[in-house]
């Protein structure tokens, strides 16, 4: 480990002296016995936003995917490589979860790529990627103030990526037979809130 990563090794050092020897009989378990997560969380990839903080969760809880602007695309079975799909496919046909949650937050760096376009120096994979989901943003925030717009265009892409779930078969299907339930929710970085997607117009606070 060079210099750079030092915050890495000392991160590392923690784990070992504490949350290690707290954790070990639930390590060992999980190596023995394997996974057996209950969720399944489509979130940002931003630093900000780590899932297994926000729902104090210990090993073997949740099987998260990361990306950019946590987003689901639409279900495509076409040979190239699609990586959000693979894991969801692995999280529920083979970890059989009971719940996908689709979770953005707060200054989305992502979304705001999906209003104004993405930065110069990134046009390799980020703009493409993000611009499956401009329509949708462009049209949610219309009629918006520009205080609102952000919240809207982050509440939006999270409707997105479930209705994009619910285009592969198999996700659809457990939805409808009650097997697996799909959830939005959005957090607040600087409050800490988790809101959740309802019958309402916009994100209600969660419970």
């Amino acid at each position: 480990m060079t210099a750079a990563s030092d915050e890495l090794t000392a991160g590392y050092r923690r784990f070992r002296d504490t949350t290690w020897p707290e954790q070990r009989a639930r390590f060992i378990a999980l190596a023995e016995e394997g996974q057996e997560p209950h969720t399944l969380i489509v979130a940002c990839s931003d630093s900000r936003a780590d899932p297994a903080a926000i729902f104090d969760a210990t090993p073997g809880e949740l099987f998260v995917v990361r990306n950019v602007a946590n987003l689901v695309p639409p279900y495509e079975p076409d040979g190239q490589l699609h990586g959000v799909s693979a894991a969801l496919e692995f999280g529920v046909k083979v970890l059989k979860v009971k719940r996908i949650v689709v979770m953005g937050h707060a200054h989305c760096g992502g979304v705001n790529a999906m209003r104004t376009g993405a930065p110069d120096n990134c046009q390799d994979f980020v703009a493409p990627w993000v611009a499956q989901g401009a329509d949708t943003v462009r049209a949610a925030t219309k009629s918006a103030t520009p205080a609102e717009a952000e919240r809207i265009a982050e509440e939006a892409v999270v409707r997105l990526s479930l209705d994009n779930l619910r285009t592969f078969p198999w996700i659809a299907e457990r939805e409808a037979a009650g097997e697996l339930e799909l959830t939005g929710l959005h957090f607040g970085i600087a409050d800490g809130v988790l809101t959740a997607l309802t019958d309402q117009p916009r994100f209600e606070p969660l419970g």
